[in-house]
C-alpha cells in the first residue's frame, strides 16, 4: 500500500466519471464512426438506410453475481440480456454476440458446458447468433464478456441526448425488482451460513428473484412503439438505477427533470421485500439497478398513443435547459435527485 500514496483512488471518480476521463482526448479517425462513447451503444454507418450498433459489457465472479446462488445457466442467460438491452436502449434489433470468458481450474467442462446453455438459450429467445469469441484461463473466479452486434434503421436510431422540455418521461415493466430478489438472496445465503441446517425458502419471491436472476431485455417494448409509430426522442436501460439513469439523460440532452413518486411502478413482492429491510418501494426503484427496463421520452403529442400500450408507464416530463432534477412526492414536495444506483468502484 505504501506505493499509492499520493495516488488517486478510481473510487474518487465512480464509473461514469472513470469513463469520460479515459476516452478524454480520443476522435473518431474513421468518417463512418457516427457515435462512440457516452451511450448505450457505440453506432457504426453501415449503408444508405441502417447503422451498425455494438455495445460490451464484462461479468465478474463478486462483483456481478455470486455462484452460491447463481446459477451458472442464469448467469450465462443474463449476460446475453444484459448486452441486448442496450442495443434495445438505441431502439434497435441486436443480430448477434461474441463472448469471451476467463476461468479459474475451479471449473470443470460441464460447468461451462452449463454457461453456454444460458448463452444459447438467451440466443435462441432473441433469435441471436453467437459470432466467435475468446477463452483464457484466470487465477481467480470466473469472467465473462459479452460483446453483441446490432442495427437500426438511420432514421429511427435514438440516443440519450434528444429529450426536449416538456417531453413526457415514460418507462417499461416495473422498478426495483432486481435489488429486492439480490436483497433477499443475500439474507438466505446469510441464514445458511449461520445455520446450514436451515435451507433457503424464497417462497413468496419467486418474482424478484427472477427479476435478479433472469431478467429479460425489452425487444417487446420497442416492437410496440413502433407498431403506433412512437419514436421516443431519448432513450437509455435501466441497468444501473433510474436515479442514475434519468440523470445520463439530462446531462446528455442539457435538460432538467420531474418524476412523480406515486407514478413510479413498483410490483408488490418488490414493496414487501423493500418494508421488510426497512426500506420502501420507490427508494428501490430509484436505487436499484439491473432491472433492464427502457427509460424514454416521448413528444407530449404522443401521449393518446401511449395510451394503449400494455406495460409503459408516464413517471414524469423534462424541463428547461440546465434545469435541476427532482422527485416530487405526493404532498407536492420535491428532492432533488442523487444518482444513488450501482457503482462498480
Amino acid at each position: 500500500m505504501e506505493g499509492n500514496i499520493g495516488l488517486t483512488p478510481v473510487s474518487s471518480l465512480g464509473e461514469f466519471g472513470l469513463i469520460d476521463r479515459i476516452t478524454e482526448g480520443f476522435s473518431a479517425r474513421n468518417p463512418g464512426i457516427i457515435k462512440g462513447p457516452g451511450d448505450d451503444c457505440a453506432v457504426l454507418d453501415k449503408d444508405e438506410s441502417f447503422y451498425t450498433l455494438l455495445s460490451t459489457d464484462i461479468m465478474a465472479e463478486g462483483v456481478h453475481f455470486d455462484l452460491s446462488y447463481a446459477p451458472l445457466k442464469h448467469i450465462g442467460y443474463k449476460a446475453v440480456s444484459s448486452n441486448v438491452s442496450d442495443i434495445s436502449a438505441m431502439n434497435g434489433r441486436s443480430t448477434g454476440i461474441l463472448v469471451s470468458i476467463g476461468f479459474s481450474n475451479r471449473f470443470s467442462l460441464e460447468a461451462i458446458d452449463e454457461l453456454f446453455s444460458g448463452i444459447r438459450a438467451a440466443c435462441d429467445f432473441y433469435n441471436i447468433t453467437l459470432l466467435g469469441g475468446d477463452t483464457s484461463s484466470s487465477r481467480q473466479g470466473l469472467f465473462i464478456s459479452v460483446t453483441v452486434v446490432g442495427e437500426v434503421e438511420k432514421d429511427k436510431v435514438v440516443y440519450r441526448s434528444g429529450a426536449q422540455e416538456h417531453d413526457l418521461i415514460c418507462v417499461s415493466g416495473n422498478l426495483g425488482g432486481a435489488l429486492a430478489g439480490l436483497k433477499v438472496l443475500q439474507r438466505e445465503k446469510d441464514l445458511f451460513l449461520n445455520n446450514p441446517g436451515i435451507q433457503p425458502d424464497l417462497t413468496g419471491f419467486e418474482f424478484v428473484v427472477e427479476r435478479q436472476l433472469k431478467p429479460e431485455a425489452r425487444t417487446d417494448i420497442i416492437a410496440s412503439l413502433s407498431e403506433v409509430a412512437v419514436l421516443p426522442t431519448a432513450m437509455i436501460d435501466i441497468s444501473d438505477g433510474l436515479s442514475s439513469d434519468i440523470l445520463h439523460i439530462c446531462k446528455q440532452s442539457k435538460r432538467g427533470a420531474v418524476l412523480y413518486q406515486n407514478k413510479l411502478p413498483v410490483d408488490y413482492e418488490t414493496d414487501k421485500v423493500a418494508e421488510s429491510f426497512q426500506s420502501t418501494g420507490s427508494t428501490y426503484a430509484l436505487n436499484g439497478g439491473e432491472d433492464y427496463e427502457l427509460l424514454f421520452t416521448v413528444s407530449i403529442h404522443d401521449f393518446e398513443k401511449l395510451k394503449g400500450l400494455k406495460d409503459i408507464s408516464v413517471i414524469g416530463h423534462m424541463t428547461g435547459t440546465n434545469s435541476p432534477v427532482y422527485i416530487e412526492a405526493s404532498d407536492g414536495t420535491q428532492m432533488e435527485v442523487i444518482a444513488q444506483g450501482w457503482s462498480h468502484f
